[in-house]
């Protein structure tokens, strides 16, 4: 295993980028623990960092990190590498807490707990899929061991134009993959170009972009969508959602705005009601009819 890291890791000179990738994970971890137990109410934890009223998110704390460690591994030169990989690990633990929050930063508004907020959660994932990805080595929308020749002389040129029509040829898959719904066949695609052509050819999910603009109601490219989104991609989002709950918890809260509405409608009932019942003549006693 120590022969491993060492030639895949720290002779590649992907050392920082491990430091990034545990900081991260870790820091996820933690930061959902800590979250998971306030929720709860736990008497002996920690609470919400507030100044006076105003609820002050991680995403703060994690944008200040981000900026430490980015602007540290810029100006600390290569040579001091352990520098490098102490702004390594800040940015990586800044880059947890902003991710962390995503949805919030996507809707502007606080759906931590809420299904909304399961964004958040995707994002994690999908960061941590393709820093491990880079972290084994994988070329994104390119090809291990194709360099282009010395000069721009007939070696070099043939091979060049090669890797940059392959190039946008991948991003071109890669978009309409995305376009068809498909966004985490699209982006592990960058690094697997495989998957791009299948995510490009077959079938778009019901809701995605290319379905509204390409496949008609009731057509049958619409009905093979819907077939395939019941039948297989159902059952996978399930499977997704038990392992973002078992790590992160439930996202089952009522949104604000929902709750709101329900408030609203629930007190304008209660007003109608006792203007009703006031509006009424008052029920005679059954000896008043005698």
């Amino acid at each position: 295993m120590s022969e491993f890291f060492a030639l895949r890791i720290v002779h590649t000179g992907r050392l920082p980028l491990f430091a990034f990738f545990v900081a991260f994970i870790v820091t996820f971890v933690l930061t959902r623990v800590n979250v998971r137990l306030i929720r709860a109410d736990v008497r002996w934890w920690f609470r919400n960092v507030k100044a006076g009223d105003v609820h002050i998110h991680h995403v703060v704390f994690g944008v200040v990190l981000m900026l430490i460690g980015g602007v540290a591994g810029f100006a600390v030169p290569d040579d001091y590498t352990g520098f490098v990989i102490a702004a390594a690990v800040v940015f990586g633990m800044g880059s947890a807490l902003v991710l962390d929050e995503f949805a919030l930063i996507l809707h502007l508004r606080d759906v931590y707990w809420t299904e909304k907020g399961r964004a958040s959660v995707d994002a994690v994932f999908v960061a941590i899929a393709l820093t491990g990805m880079l972290l084994l080595g994988v070329r994104p929308v390119g090809f291990e061991g194709i360099e282009p020749g010395p000069g721009p002389g007939p070696a070099g040129l043939p091979l060049t134009a090669f890797y940059f029509a392959s190039l946008v040829l991948n991003l071109a898959l890669a978009v309409v993959t995305l376009l068809k719904g498909k966004i985490w066949t699209g982006l592990i695609g960058l690094f697997v170009p495989f998957l791009l052509l299948v995510g490009a050819i077959r079938v778009a999910r019901p809701a995605s972009p290319w379905a509204r603009w390409w496949y008609a109601p009731g057509s049958r490219k619409h009905r093979s969508a819907v077939w395939h989104e019941e039948r297989f991609r159902r059952p996978l989002i399930r499977a997704k959602i038990w392992v973002q709950e078992f790590i992160a918890g439930r996202h089952d809260l009522i949104p604000p705005e929902l709750r709101h509405r329900r408030l609203g409608r629930t007190d304008h009932e209660g007003a109608v009601d006792r203007s009703r019942r006031r509006s009424e003549p008052p029920a005679r006693h059954p000896s008043e009819h005698n």
